[in-house]
């Protein structure tokens, strides 16, 4: 398995990525969210996941830990194959797309190409269940991965979740703290906490 690379970027043509490691050239398939984060940059570093079919191996590359992990965890939903991962990836953040299945948000997800009504529903009830298992409600890191670093924002969700509110609830409260342009944990907790709704008994 090729976990990660680190190299230089010889073409940007996406969704395809072709970096350069010590004289050879890996071909990456990454969301935009990649393309973005790492515009402007000749030399990166791209955490990876493999994938091995009969006609073919496939590596797919993205700019955090925390992409690669919610890419796994898609992977694994009926009906989710790369491919669509990859497009959930780059029609939307980690984040917002955890805020989608925090707020049953079946809209926002229709919108990304291919997906439609049923699968987005679906995503959602098996996403759900992953998602609530974290503090905080990120994607649980997958084994052998190396350890996410915890953002601002998760940072704010387990501090609610430490007061007794349940993680769907936190999230809107975040999302919402962030729509008033809180981008630490402390602005984000408070702006949450100032919010009339109570912890959920």
């Amino acid at each position: 398995m090729i976990g990660r690379l680190a190299g230089r970027v010889l073409s940007r043509k996406p969704p395809f990525l072709l970096v350069d490691v010590q004289g050879i050239g890996y071909e990456v398939e990454a969301p935009m969210s990649t393309f973005f984060a790492t515009q402007g940059q000749d030399d990166v570093v791209l955490h990876t996941h493999l994938v091995v079919r009969e006609d073919a191996q496939l590596l797919y590359g993205f700019a955090t830990i925390r992409e690669r992990d919610l890419f796994r965890a898609l992977i694994k939903v009926s009906g989710i194959g790369p491919r669509m991962a990859v497009a959930v990836l780059s029609g939307m953040s980690e984040a917002q797309f955890r805020d989608c299945v925090l707020n049953d948000d079946v809209t926002a997800l229709t919108k990304v190409p291919g997906i439609g009504k049923k699968t987005a529903e679906r995503l959602i009830i098996e996403m759900r269940d992953r998602l609530d298992k974290q503090p905080g409600g990120g994607v649980p890191a997958v084994a052998g991965g190396e350890p996410a670093v915890a953002t601002p924002r998760d940072e704010a969700l387990s501090a609610l979740e430490a007061l007794g509110y349940k993680p769907a609830e936190a999230g809107r409260m975040i999302a919402r703290a962030e729509k008033e342009g809180a981008d630490n944990a402390e602005a984000l907790i408070r702006l949450a906490l100032r919010q009339t709704v109570k912890p959920a008994s």
